[in-house]
C-alpha cells in the first residue's frame, strides 16, 4: 500500500469528528440600557424657547416657538353688499392759505411816550430870554415827578417850552411859573435851586430796551442865574459821569417878572456836548424838567415837574423822544 492510500482513511476520520462538534453561539446583538426615570424629562419636554442675547447695552429679545399653522378665517362680506368704486375727481381744488399781514415792526429809533418835534431854523435866534424867535409850537412840562408833597399848585411850579435846531445848536425856550425864585447852589449841586434839566439819549436804536444808563445818555443842568436871573449863569453836565463838569460853551439868557411869578429862560446847547452831528429826521430820547426851591436859607430840591410822566433818571426807557424836523 502506498502513502496516499494511507492518508485517505485519516482525513475521513477527521471529517467525521468535526460533524459531531456542538455548534457555537450566533452573532452578538447590541443592547441599549433602559433610560433612568429621573432622566425622562430630557426626552418628554417640548423644545425650549430660544433666547437671543444682544450685545452689551441692548435689550434681549425672546423668540417664541412658532405656533402650529391654522387656517385663516375668511373675510365676511354682507350678502347684500356689493362693493362699488367711486370715480376719481377730474380735478382736486388746491387750498391757498390766507396769510395774515405781518405785525408792524416797531420803530426802534424813537420812543413815543411823549414826542417833541424841533423845527430846523434857517437863522439863529437871539439868546436873550425872549422865545418869540423860536418855532411857535409850545409843549407843556407840568407833570410832578418829584416832591409832590411839597408842590402846592401851578403857581408854585409849572412850565412850557419851545424848541428848534440848526447845525450847531439845540435851542430851547422855557417859560416857568414860579412864585418864588431861589438859586444859591452851583456846580454839581445846582439842581438844589431853581433850574432846568435836559435828558438826551443820543442813540435810541442801539439800546432801545436797555433799562440802565449807557455812555450815550446825557443829563445837563441849567442855572438861570445865582442868586437871581441877573447873576452868574451856569450849565453842568452830570451824565455821563466820566465827562461830568461845567459846560461854559452853553449859551444862557433869562428874564424874571416877580409880579407875574414867571421866569423865562432861553438856551443854546452845542451839539458837540452830546457828540452829535444833527440831521433832519434824527430821533433822540428826550426829557425836559424844571426843579424848584422856595427856601432861600437852604439848598434843596423841593419838587420837580417834567414833560414826561414816566421819567426816571436812571432808566432811559421811561424817557420821551425828540425828532429833528
Amino acid at each position: 500500500m502506498n502513502i496516499k492510500n494511507k492518508l485517505i482513511p485519516f482525513f475521513l476520520a477527521v471529517l467525521l469528528t468535526a460533524c459531531n462538534l456542538t455548534p457555537g453561539p450566533g452573532p452578538v446583538q447590541p443592547t441599549f440600557p433602559v433610560p433612568n426615570k429621573t432622566m425622562t424629562a430630557l426626552f418628554s419636554t417640548p423644545l425650549p424657547t430660544l433666547v437671543m442675547t444682544q450685545p452689551s447695552g441692548q435689550a434681549t429679545e425672546t423668540l417664541p416657538i412658532p405656533p402650529s399653522q391654522t387656517a385663516l378665517p375668511a373675510t365676511a362680506v354682507p350678502p347684500s353688499a356689493t362693493p362699488s368704486l367711486q370715480p376719481m375727481p377730474t380735478s382736486v381744488p388746491t387750498q391757498v392759505p390766507t396769510l395774515a399781514p405781518p405785525s408792524p415792526t416797531p420803530d426802534l429809533s424813537r420812543r413815543t411816550i411823549t414826542s417833541v418835534t424841533a423845527s430846523r431854523m434857517t437863522s439863529a435866534p437871539t439868546i436873550d430870554g425872549d422865545w418869540n424867535d423860536l418855532p411857535s409850537k409850545e409843549y407843556p412840562a407840568e407833570i410832578v415827578v418829584y416832591g409832590a408833597a411839597n408842590w402846592t399848585g401851578r403857581a408854585d411850579l409849572a412850565a412850557s417850552f419851545k424848541t428848534g435846531w440848526d447845525d450847531t445848536y439845540l435851542y430851547l425856550g422855557v417859560k416857568v411859573s414860579d412864585d418864588i425864585y431861589v438859586q444859591n447852589a452851583t456846580g454839581e449841586n445846582l439842581f438844589k435851586g431853581d433850574s432846568l434839566e435836559i435828558l438826551l439819549d443820543t442813540n435810541v436804536s442801539a439800546d432801545y430796551y436797555v433799562t440802565t444808563l449807557s455812555p450815550d445818555d446825557f443829563q445837563l443842568g441849567i442855572s438861570p442865574g445865582r442868586p437871581n436871573v441877573n447873576g452868574t449863569k451856569e450849565a453842568y453836565l452830570w451824565l455821563p459821569t466820566n465827562i461830568a463838569g461845567s459846560r461854559s460853551q452853553v449859551k444862557i439868557a433869562s428874564l424874571r417878572s416877580n409880579a407875574e411869578g414867571i421866569t423865562r429862560i432861553e438856551v443854546a446847547v452845542p451839539w458837540t456836548i452830546f457828540g452829535v452831528t444833527p440831521a433832519s429826521g434824527d430821533h433822540f430820547g428826550f426829557v425836559l424838567s424844571v426843579s424848584d426851591n422856595d427856601n432861600a436859607s437852604e439848598n434843596v430840591q423841593q419838587s420837580m415837574v417834567s414833560n414826561v410822566k414816566t421819567r426816571v433818571l436812571t432808566n432811559p426807557t421811561t424817557w420821551g423822544d425828540l425828532t429833528l424836523k
